[in-house]
């Protein structure tokens, strides 16, 4: 059984690994239609989207391929634009924009140009400043990519651009949320070397705050808090394991909380930043997490001795609010997940999967222990009730149930 909590620890070690590498662009490993391929590409900071493109200075040709995921009904619009003011701080007025619209029909999506006057704009079409050919779109895999060749002004080294998605309505798009990924998604784009500077570190920072945010919390309250339970439930009834389950297990939870507070932490000013029904949500069941672990650490400073005539109503305090904490934070961690589907999910796919797994593995080895363990307190019951039976049976000793001689 050792072994079994060992080979967890060293999954759990692997999940943070994982959680934490971030540095691997998603876009080198994409592949496109009729085996396109792009000199160059950039993992965009927000709204899980891609930019591929090869571009001729000389020329001022720009092949580019705009890829935006987590596109998972036909009632969503994509687009992809350049400022040709080059104004980072309002780069919505003036730009240039390439949108694309899946059909429900399961035709090649509507792709069009649309030149964006101001901040109200609905995607009309229209004509766009910048000459262009080859303007096409597909939707696959939840996936929306947009082709095109434009020309920009020979010796153009940089540029503004900014991509969005938003709700149709009929055949016409709506405005997009007012969410912080949304109104990130721009940034000043240097074609020759890749580098972005504006949204792109803002973008950077925020990943990072939702990596932190989402390594301690589940490694916390998801991970190390149901590892603690398991270790008290099934641990004590090995006598051979008694005293070393009650420290491992303290151990366990106090390290679950400490870490778990980091992360809640982290998490408030996340939710600050950010705005839907699912955010709220996941930010109000962290906070109920919270209360109930921390409650938990005052009973563990106030646990009676096991004959004190309280500790009966303790331990019932103890293992409703112990369950509740993990029951809340395994869910919440999924409403963590859901939060992100709108503009990072894809990325969080594979952390998700782990994290099924490791839960999964986590609830096969409580399933066998539980019915382990029973199987050693049957028969611990029945060898208890033979030595009874044996001394106060029929032909018992020291005098119960002999004959007189």
């Amino acid at each position: 059984m050792m072994m079994m909590m060992l080979r967890f620890v060293l999954a759990i070690s692997l999940l943070s690994s994982l959680l934490l590498t971030t540095s691997a662009q998603t876009c080198k490993q994409q592949t496109f239609t009729q085996n396109k391929v792009f000199s160059t590409c950039r993992d965009l900071p927000h709204l899980t989207s891609y930019l591929h493109w090869t571009y001729d200075q000389s020329t001022g040709k720009l092949d580019i391929a705009f890829r935006h995921t987590g596109i998972t009904s036909s009632d969503r619009w994509v687009s992809w634009a350049i400022n040709p003011n080059n104004n980072l701080n309002s780069a919505m007025p003036g730009a240039q924009a390439l949108v694309a619209i899946p059909q429900s029909n399961g035709a090649a999506p509507r792709a069009y140009t649309s030149s964006i006057s101001d901040y109200g704009t609905t995607l009309a079409e229209g004509n766009i400043t910048y000459p262009h050919t080859g303007l096409s779109a597909t939707y696959q895999n939840n996936e929306v990519t947009i082709y095109a060749s434009l020309t920009l002004t020979s010796g153009t080294t940089s540029l503004v651009h900014l991509w969005q998605d938003g709700p149709v309505s009929g055949s016409s798009p709506q405005i997009h949320a007012m969410g912080n990924s949304n109104q990130q998604a721009k940034e000043t784009l240097d074609l020759v070397s890749g580098v972005s500077q504006g949204g792109g570190s803002s973008g950077n920072s925020l990943r990072r705050r939702r990596n932190t945010h989402g390594v301690l919390n589940a490694v916390s309250w998801g991970i190390l808090m149901p590892l603690g339970a398991i270790i008290a439930r099934y641990m004590k009834v090995f006598q051979f394991a008694d005293p070393a389950w009650f420290y491992l297990h303290v151990t366990c939870q106090t390290s679950a909380y400490i870490v778990g507070v980091a992360g809640w932490g982290t998490g408030l000013k996340l939710g600050s930043d950010s705005v839907g029904v699912e955010y709220k949500t996941h930010r109000t069941l962290g906070i109920i997490i919270f209360c109930l672990g921390t409650l938990q650490v005052f009973a563990l400073l106030l646990r009676p001795n096991k004959d004190h005539k309280i500790r009966f109503y303790w331990n019932i305090y103890h293992y409703l609010i112990g369950y509740s904490t993990i029951i809340i934070s395994i869910v919440n961690i999924f409403k963590g997940f859901e939060a992100l589907e709108v503009s990072v999910q894809d990325r969080y796919n594979d952390w998700k999967n782990a994290y099924i797994g490791i839960i999964a593995g986590l609830g096969g080895i409580a399933l066998l222990l539980e019915a382990y363990t029973w199987i050693i307190v049957l028969n611990r019951r029945r060898s208890e009730n033979k030595m009874a039976h044996g001394v106060n049976g029929t032909n018992g000793v020291n005098g119960y149930g002999s004959r007189q001689v």
